[in-house]
């Protein structure tokens, strides 16, 4: 079963290694932010990126919708 959370983008940090971005649970300022918040009230997602353009993407503030979709993990044969 698919899980869809909303992550608002707190901070993007630079350095020689590429780029560290890093989102926390939307908490309040909507009632779409509030229903999340009463269903995921504490977390972190940290990515990191060698990619500037998929870092590009990302702005401080902003919010993202995050979904967890299990993946088939059945071993090849």
């Amino acid at each position: 079963m698919p899980v869809r959370a909303k992550f608002r983008c707190d901070s993007i940090t630079h350095n020689e290694h590429g780029t560290s971005i890093t989102l926390y649970p939307v908490t309040s300022g909507s009632d779409e932010n509030e229903k999340f918040y009463k269903y995921t009230p504490a977390g972190s997602v940290e990515l990191s990126t060698i990619n500037a353009a998929a870092a590009k993407q990302f702005v401080p503030g902003a919010e993202y919708y995050v979904d967890f979709t299990p993946v088939d993990s059945t071993p090849a044969a």
